[in-house]
């Protein structure tokens, strides 16, 4: 099957297919300077998101953010 989509509408596949996934590593490494990681965990996770484009992000989202602790009803927040 042939589809003719013309300059048009292969270029803007193009720009989507390109920038769309660096919009996202741009804006996962903002959220890892953000996060409280050790210089060399910053360092790391920034490794990780940059080398594996597609794994890389969907990985740091699982496993690399710091997650607040849960506060109880009735406790107090400073302990």
């Amino acid at each position: 099957m042939q589809g003719n989509r013309g300059c048009l509408g292969n270029t803007l596949l193009f720009l989507v297919i390109v920038f769309i996934p660096i919009l996202g590593h741009i804006i996962e490494t903002i959220m890892v300077f953000e996060d409280d990681h050790s210089f060399v965990g910053t360092i790391l996770w920034l490794v990780v998101i940059w080398a594996l484009p597609f794994v890389g992000p969907f990985l740091y989202l699982l496993f690399g953010q710091k997650r607040p602790r849960r506060v109880m009803f009735g406790q107090p927040s400073y302990r």
